[in-house]
């Protein structure tokens, strides 16, 4: 494929990667300065805990094109960290209405990756099977 056509896609394809990095840079950038020292919460070291796995397992994963499935890829870390997160917040909580929010958000989270995990199980073709 050549000519202008080719050539604008190119460019568009070299701008989007170029956002991605940016951004991927600030975040890093922003995620590495100096914070406080995290207090010694049982309650808050479980929430920090979730949201740093969060970040990294949403930073491990790589643009594929698709934008559904890399949509529903970076969604399953967020929605996992919001379970554990909420499931956290049942052991210290001590409101009666946030305690209700966090297990909602535990079933609805829940039956939300479920969700998503059957939608990429039938989108992503099945292993190879080795011969032996």
């Amino acid at each position: 494929m050549q000519g202008p056509l080719a050539r604008a896609a190119v460019r568009a394809a070299a701008a989007a990667l170029l956002v991605l990095a940016v951004g991927l840079a600030s975040s890093r950038a922003r995620a590495q300065r100096a914070q406080p020292a995290m207090p010694a919460d049982p309650c808050w070291t479980a929430q920090a805990e979730a949201m740093h796995r969060m970040h990294q397992a949403m930073e491990a994963v790589t643009w594929t094109g698709d934008p559904d499935a890399d949509f529903v890829r970076l969604m399953l870390p967020h929605h996992q960290a919001a379970v554990e997160m909420a499931k956290g917040h049942l052991l210290c909580a001590k409101d009666p209405q946030l305690r209700r929010l966090a297990q909602e958000i535990v079933t609805d989270q829940q039956s939300e990756i479920e969700l998503m995990e059957r939608w990429l199980a039938r989108r992503q073709p099945p292993p190879l099977e080795k011969t032996p």
